[in-house]
């Protein structure tokens, strides 16, 4: 089982807070950022999904509020997805069978191998986004 421990920014609050201080543009820039870094996660995990009609591939999407995103996957459509990715039994009296993998087949793998590229692409872009707001960084 993999595990992959969220990566957690100290004072992302009020940074957010004081990027809204100075003007709503940085602010939105932030949201930007996030979700630049999440899309490296949900294009990998796009990338190791199997595809019969693609579907399950574009469910694969990030969700972002000012301080925080998510990868998500599966909707109302491709309610199938998490069995994909994690499997279990499903289907009348549970007859469809795919083996179990607590640590899942695409989305948490794709963060884990990809988890010091993406520590670096958030370090990066926050640091970026605060030198373009005037912050100094150290």
């Amino acid at each position: 089982m993999t595990v992959v421990k969220p990566i957690k920014v100290v004072g992302l609050r009020d940074f957010q807070a004081a990027l809204k201080d100075l003007d709503g543009e940085s602010q939105k820039l932030l949201r930007v950022t996030l979700n630049e870094v999440a899309e490296t996660v949900a294009a990998g995990a796009r990338r190791r999904m199997p595809s019969k009609t693609g579907r399950a591939r574009a469910s694969v999407k990030t969700a972002s509020s000012q301080r925080e995103v998510r990868v998500r996957e599966g909707s109302k459509k491709t309610p199938y997805v998490p069995w994909l990715d994690f499997g279990g039994r499903v289907g009348p009296n549970r007859s469809v069978s795919r083996p179990f993998i607590a640590g899942g087949r695409y989305l948490y793998p794709t963060l884990a191998a990809n988890y010091d590229t993406i520590a670096r692409q958030l370090d990066e872009g926050l640091t970026a986004l605060a030198r373009k707001a005037g912050f100094e960084v150290t």
